[in-house]
């Protein structure tokens, strides 16, 4: 079985996931130092191999909460959040200087529910993401605590760690845990539980490893987990759940240690393609002509000056259909561009934008990762 789960080395994009429990000291109130240098060594590992790598990091409410010196248990929504203000500025520290250390830059990205759920906040925080990865930085994302009501947040960040995977068109998704990966049984209670190395697909009795929701013997950490690989794996990202309990949690990984790796089928471009083409109404138009329908067979982004005409009422992030001057269906995809101002820009070339705009907006009104095409 060992040999057919994936490499690590195999993976161009990836998300680590850190929970507080593994960062942050509930004793001493203060981070996990030689812990951290030895996760932050095999990220500066990964980021040499020219890998794009990606922190969710939890830890913010409890450092805030040890810097205000705020009693241990449960506490208000609106001292959570105080305390949450706090801790993102020595969260953002923090990880900036470990990172820096190894001459790498970090960027931080707040983000909400509505971040990842809504198109045009989605595409800003998508964007905001792909510019960091272009400087080769790593940016450390969390859930803006700050803002964030219990009616409007993930709560965990197992999920969110699933969005922002697919959100950033990453393939492998790295849960570090308090635990090794998934048992068929909770192995506390059952010590001689079976442990699961590899789930191809994740079905109602994957599902029921973790516990029915209403049980009692749920486990409610493990849930979270198995509902961030079926966002992860239909995503187009592979997701592996495996300790956070040692030194150099991804070097264990990478030389084969005890994991649990969920599959996917697809890869993220094609799955996110796949929801582009069949699962999003279109908004508008774009006719473009025989030159820009060359370029896109070819697997270039759509310019502004391909586009001939513009139809319909759309919002950045929309859905579009492409269609040729034949009037044929050329794909769809999610346009840059508000209608007003593709009307203003189509049929001119990027280097107008500026000028015509008066903000140098996106050089594209269509990205190929954003395109699905026919017959591609």
């Amino acid at each position: 079985m060992a040999s057919k789960l994936p490499s690590l080395d195999g993976f161009r994009r990836i998300v680590v996931k850190v929970g507080s429990s593994l960062l942050v000291d509930a004793e001493a109130g203060g981070v996990k130092e030689a812990w951290l240098a030895s996760l932050v060594a095999d990220i500066a590992e990964l980021h040499g191999m020219n890998r794009d790598v990606m922190v969710v990091s939890s830890g913010a409410i409890a450092l805030g909460r040890s810097v205000l010196k705020l009693p241990r248990g449960a506490l208000p929504l609106e001292d959570s959040q105080g305390a949450a203000a706090v801790g993102q500025i020595a969260l953002a520290r923090i990880w900036a200087r470990a990172l820096g250390q190894h001459g790498i830059k970090a960027g931080q990205v707040l983000v909400t529910l509505g971040d990842t759920e809504e198109r045009r906040r989605y595409l800003n925080a998508r964007s905001t993401i792909a510019r960091l990865l272009d400087w080769r930085a790593v940016p450390v994302i969390n859930e803006n605590d700050t803002v964030a009501t219990n009616e409007i947040r993930y709560g965990d960040n197992d999920r969110l760690a699933a969005r922002v995977a697919t959100m950033a068109s990453a393939d492998l998704l790295v849960l570090l845990s308090d635990i090794d990966g998934l048992y068929k049984a909770p192995p506390d209670r059952v010590p001689e539980a079976e442990f699961v190395p590899v789930v191809p697909r994740i079905t109602p009795a994957v599902e029921a490893m973790a516990g029915a929701p209403a049980s009692e013997l749920a486990r409610g950490g493990m849930r979270t987990k198995i509902e961030a690989g079926k966002i992860a794996t239909t995503g187009g990202a592979h997701m592996v759940i495996a300790s956070g309990r040692v030194m150099h949690p991804l070097r264990a990984i990478r030389e084969g240690a005890r994991a649990t790796w969920f599959l996917t089928p697809a890869n993220p471009v094609a799955s996110r393609k796949m929801w582009i083409a069949g699962s999003l109404e279109t908004r508008g138009v774009l006719i473009i002509d025989a030159g820009a329908v060359a370029a896109l067979r070819r697997g270039k982004s759509l310019l502004p000056a391909g586009v001939v005409r513009v139809e319909g009422v759309f919002a950045r992030g929309d859905a579009v259909i492409v269609r040729g001057l034949d009037g044929a269906e050329v794909g769809r995809g999610l346009v840059a561009y508000d209608v007003e101002d593709a009307e203003k820009i189509r049929g001119r070339s990027s280097a107008d934008i500026l000028l015509i705009l008066g903000n140098p907006g996106r050089t594209v009104m269509i990205h190929r990762d954003d395109l699905a095409l026919w017959h591609e």
